[in-house]
């Protein structure tokens, strides 16, 4: 599945400029066995020569020693509260960590990324007890507004839960702009599940950026699957591009469409629809049942004529009623026959495996873009070039290149 392009497309021509300059940066003043000082987001690395590459498998490992031998007294106790607690299955210790990873502060930035190490080191010694298999299970929901993607997390939540399972949920809001703060509630909205005590429901503000969206996210699934949980839904608006971040996290992407005409599911972006692996239609009752039935005859055709994306699995189309939980046992079973049939072909492994290297590279992006925007040599010259280009005097082309090489000459001293 080509996962990788995903990342790439929304970069455009100047973040590739801007990855390439740094690149050739880097490897132009590297020497073998010279070990260099250079900046990364809020962190220091070693770059090494192509003869030392044995000082990367130790890296990682050192710079989390060395994060832990700058912890004080009171980081120390409150990274291990919120680990034995977390490991410990307390709603309140999840929590806490989510909202940690959620920060923008460099040091709690540091903080939450030794306690990530913790809950990862953890999760892998799980999984190799059970084989290798995951502890849980992703999935994404998304749909266009009113598709009543919500009344389907809280049945679907609660039927979980009945059966033993321990259910998060993480919504990928929308955010005001004013605040900065998540719009939807989905807590407000789901007041039953949000009750159960086998359930956890974070609404994840988006902030206006897919980076924040996917590093907090990913973030929080890792914590989530730390404390026990062994069903992580994500549920996205519905809007804009969050669907493609969504998609590139999760094991297995679910669209929800409500029963309307064909003029009323144009906003679905047919990408998204190429995305899904199990296609819903929801409020299949009472004098929608005749609509929704058209509607899973109509993408049922419509899938049929779309790329696969898996060898596996054939993506499906159901229908559900949230109202009269009719459907839902149903779409349980399609996505554990979605998860065995991954599982059984090692295509699930092989997703996760692309998606953490999707997720690097978004990093990547995000801190590099950063750390160009507030050097002194780009800032100084970014608001004259920002209004030759606006006036027509240049073209954003000549600004994006004169721009990388006041970044570029200035770094290479």
């Amino acid at each position: 599945m080509p996962l990788m392009p995903n990342i790439y497309h929304k970069m455009g021509r100047f973040g590739f400029s801007l990855l390439r300059h740094i690149s050739s940066l880097t490897s132009a003043s590297r020497k073998c066995c010279l070990h260099q000082r250079v900046f990364t987001g809020s962190y220091t690395s070693t770059i090494v020569g192509h003869s030392c590459q044995q000082h990367w498998r130790g890296l990682s490992s050192t710079a989390l020693r060395q994060h832990l031998q700058d912890l004080s007294g009171p980081e120390q106790r409150l990274l291990d509260k919120l680990y034995e607690g977390l490991i410990g299955g307390q709603r309140a210790s999840l929590a806490e960590s989510i909202t940690l990873v959620e920060t923008q502060h460099p040091r709690k930035k540091e903080l939450a990324q030794v306690l990530l190490q913790r809950v990862l080191a953890y999760r892998r010694e799980q999984e190799s007890r059970d084989g290798g298999k995951p502890v849980a299970f992703r999935v994404g929901l998304s749909g266009p507004p009113g598709a009543g993607k919500s009344s389907f997390i809280e049945v679907v939540g609660k039927m979980l839960t009945a059966r033993g399972h321990k259910v998060s949920v993480l919504a990928v809001d929308p955010s005001s702009c004013t605040t900065g703060g998540s719009l939807m509630g989905d807590k407000t909205r789901m007041t039953e599940l949000s009750r159960d005590m086998d359930a956890f429901i974070r609404p994840s503000p988006a902030s206006g950026t897919l980076g924040g969206v996917t590093r907090t996210t990913n973030e929080a699934i890792v914590l989530c699957e730390g404390a026990g949980y062994d069903i992580v839904l994500v549920e996205t608006v519905g809007v804009g591009q969050s669907e493609f971040a969504v998609a590139d996290m999760v094991d297995m992407f679910v669209l929800l469409i409500p029963p309307a005409g064909g003029d009323e599911l144009q906003g679905i972006k047919r990408g998204i629809i190429e995305r899904a692996d199990l296609v819903v239609v929801t409020k299949s009752d009472g004098d929608l049942v005749v609509p929704a039935r058209r509607i899973q005859a109509e993408y049922t055709s419509a899938l049929k004529l779309l790329r696969r994306q898996s060898k596996s699995w054939n993506p499906k189309v159901v229908r559900a009623s949230s109202y009269t939980n009719e459907g839902i046992p149903e779409v349980w079973a399609k996505l554990e026959s979605y998860r065995d049939a991954m599982l059984a072909s090692g295509e699930l492994q092989g997703r996760r495996r692309a998606q953490q290297k999707i997720w690097m590279w978004s990093l990547i992006q995000d801190n590099a873009l950063s750390h160009f925007q507030n050097h002194p040599s780009v800032r100084g010259a970014l608001p004259l070039l920002e209004a030759r280009v606006t006036r027509g005097e240049i073209s954003p082309g000549l600004a994006a290149d004169l721009l990388l090489k006041a970044f570029s000459s200035s770094s290479a001293k």
